[in-house]
């Protein structure tokens, strides 16, 4: 859904003029699930001042998850997709400034410059910027049939150019490109994924668990190829037509979809003497080094007591709902929420994944339950204490797992490992 002018664009502005636009009480940087729920979060606990969020995209604010599977494969609209109709941001007296960017903040001033040399004023500052999609370092990355997926318009330019390609590339053995690569077979397409790595989801899995989806992927047709690099991207007449690997063998594609992580959209920030590196780092209550400046979502570097206290990014909805509640209740006043257990999820084919914990950092694995079976849990331990469940087909263990994690409990291995045994009874009588 693009906007009408009168919501796309502050009636305060003053064409290609530069100069002071506005100022507002809060200044939102981001219209994704974190910048959307820090306004909404903001409203419900009474904020009564003026608020604007600026999105570098002309839409409202949308889920993404379904960007790599209901929307890619047309399943879903996009209007199903909006987090909220455009009636309930003009209703909250939240301005909506889409198509726009910030490229520079200065602190001391509280003051965004965008796009076009204009700048707002702002009394406090929330960065909910996220990230833009890392990208490919050979040659023949911009050739025509090369894309990421990261906003609805990446996936409105693969939808459009599907009806003819017949095989598709997927660099990147992540969540995005499995979930990318199940859809497109879905949609009947020859589809191969290529993981630098020795595994799949190595960055965020054990092993079993990757070789379980690689095996999966294989049986729906995928060819997953482990430990390969791309040498170059080769076209004709500026098109994709196949990807050069390093050790000379050309795989044939009329597409290539990138899928290697993101980089974290913090530029203005550091350049404004913000600490941070990968990321913004931030506090508790998600206050930057900047004043009045807080972060939340992908692009928040915070230290999490469910890795043992050391700073992490976490790419996760659930992790920018939490911290614009966290937001939401500095501003207030109220006593700060306790930490929430980061949860994370995700579905190819008939195979739902919900992982609760960080595995960060593990020095073991009990697997409950039978890997033929398409219905079990992996149980990551650290010196003997659970930290994190991915749980497969079992939302029974997803659910009953927090509170393992929560009390950082130790049980006996044998009984972890018995799947009869419901989590919740060993939680009642650890071992």
């Amino acid at each position: 859904m693009t906007l009408p002018p009168s919501v796309a664009r502050d009636p305060s502005r003053s064409g290609a003029a530069s100069g002071l636009i506005k100022r507002y009480d809060v200044v939102i940087v981001g219209a994704g699930h974190g910048g959307a729920q820090v306004a909404i979060a903001l409203r419900q606990a009474q904020f009564s001042g003026t608020i604007a969020m600026i999105g570098a995209e002309p839409e409202l604010p949308y889920e993404r998850p379904p960007l790599s599977k209901e929307f890619l494969c047309g399943d879903r609209s996009f209007e199903r997709m909006l987090i909220r109709p455009a009636e309930f941001w003009q209703a909250q007296g939240i301005q909506m400034i889409c198509g726009r960017s910030v490229l520079a903040v200065d602190a001391a001033a509280h003051r965004v410059t965008l796009d076009d040399g204009e700048w707002i004023e702002y009394g406090r500052l929330i960065w909910a910027a996220g990230g833009s999609p890392r990208q490919l370092t050979c040659a023949g990355t911009d050739l025509a049939g090369v894309h990421t997926v990261r906003s609805r318009a990446d996936v409105e330019r693969i939808r459009n150019e599907l009806s003819a390609v017949t095989h598709v590339v997927v660099v990147g053995g992540g969540f995005i490109g499995l979930e990318a690569a199940a859809t497109l077979r879905k949609l009947g397409k020859n589809v191969t994924v290529l993981e630098a790595q020795d595994r799949v989801l190595a960055r965020v899995a054990a092993e079993p668990l990757s070789r379980f989806y690689e095996a999966e992927h294989r049986s729906h047709g995928v060819d997953v190829q482990v430990g390969v690099n791309v040498d170059r991207i080769e076209g004709t007449n500026g098109r994709v037509s196949g990807v050069r690997l390093l050790d000379g063998e050309l795989l044939p594609a009329q597409m290539v979809i990138v899928g290697i992580g993101i980089t974290p959209a913090v530029g203005p920030l550091i350049a404004a003497g913000a600490r941070g590196g990968n990321g913004v780092a931030i506090d508790a209550n998600c206050r930057t080094s900047l004043p009045d400046v807080f972060a939340l979502g992908d692009c928040a570097l915070h230290e999490s007591a469910f890795a043992d206290g050391a700073s992490v990014r976490i790419e996760s909805v659930q992790n920018a709902l939490d911290q614009a509640a966290v937001i939401a209740r500095h501003f207030s006043g109220a006593p700060p929420a306790s930490c929430s257990v980061p949860w994370f999820w995700s579905n190819q084919y008939d195979l739902r994944l919900q992982t609760i914990g960080l595995s960060v950092g593990h020095d073991d694995i009990v697997l409950r339950g039978e890997l033929a079976s398409k219905r079990f849990s992996l149980v990551y331990l650290k010196a003997g204490r659970v930290v994190a469940i991915d749980c497969l087909n079992v939302a029974a263990d997803y659910m009953q797992g927090r509170a393992l994690i929560t009390a950082r409990a130790r049980i006996d291995r044998a009984r972890l490992a018995d799947a009869a045994i419901p989590l919740k009874a060993l939680i009642q009588a650890p071992e």
